[in-house]
């Protein structure tokens, strides 16, 4: 079973790959088929099968020799990977399929906003739909409805932090789709972990940032990677940070 998700992990992520590169600038995920993006050379069945291919081929194009973006099967292991990491922790359950829907957001969310600066509209829809749907299927409308409601309160957390640091640094703190995402992130983790998912995130972010002030002082910083990072680890830990948090208010 492991081996079979790790497989159709593969084939997903590839699916992300040209999702992620495509939508951004406009383009079909459906016309035209695979290709090399420099000479339009149209690949093969055998040139298209997930990682293999890209070892077969040394990772340049066939045709013109280019070389091919790391980026393609690092992000097809990865969803592999993520995806056998959500049925290990919860089987075939509600969680395990809101997992597969959360690894999906960290693939599609890495290729996006560090390449395009850009979270997309439809990845985000599209989950917040099935995920409203996993909750009605296995725990009822009311469930479905208080997911909802968690997500509203979180994204309205979030959204109030980005006009409070407009209003500080003068310029743009926080993008609208890392304040959708945070939407999702309350759906799934209810409005106290969805609190502490956003510090995580921060933590997560911070030796980046340090390294990007340091680099460039006009460099601006994707969040949405840390984001997605921090709602993954929070869902894959709820019980653990619940006894963490417990214990934090016991003390204070």
């Amino acid at each position: 079973m492991v081996y079979l998700i790790f497989i159709i992990g593969l084939l997903f992520g590839s699916f992300y790959n040209v999702v992620g590169m495509r939508l951004p600038k406009k383009e079909s995920i459906i016309k035209p088929g695979s290709h090399c993006t420099k000479c339009n050379h149209k690949l093969a069945w055998y040139e298209n099968i997930p990682v293999i291919s890209y070892i077969f081929l040394l990772g340049k194009c066939k045709k013109c020799k280019t070389r091919i973006s790391l980026l393609y099967p690092t992000m097809e292991i990865l969803t592999g990977v993520l995806f056998v990491i959500s049925y290990q922790l919860f089987g075939v359950s509600a969680n395990f399929y809101i997992s597969l829907i959360i690894s999906s957001l960290i693939v599609l969310i890495f290729i996006t906003d560090s390449i395009y600066m850009i979270i997309l509209d439809e990845a985000l829809i599209v989950s917040g739909v099935l995920i409203l749907i996993i909750k009605f299927i296995y725990d009822g409308w009311l469930a479905a409805l208080t997911s909802l409601g968690s997500g509203l309160f979180i994204f309205a957390v979030v959204y109030s932090f980005m006009i409070m640091g407009n209003i500080v640094f003068k310029k743009e703190s926080l993008g609208g789709g890392d304040v959708k995402l945070s939407f999702i992130a309350g759906m799934v983790l209810g409005p106290v972990i969805g609190a502490f998912y956003i510090v995580l995130a921060s933590f997560l972010a911070f030796p980046y940032a340090v390294y990007v002030m340091i680099k460039n002082e006009d460099g601006v910083l994707p969040f949405g990677p840390f984001l997605v990072s921090s709602m993954f680890i929070c869902f894959a830990n709820t019980y653990m940070i619940n006894i963490f948090l417990q214990k934090l208010l016991g003390l204070i």
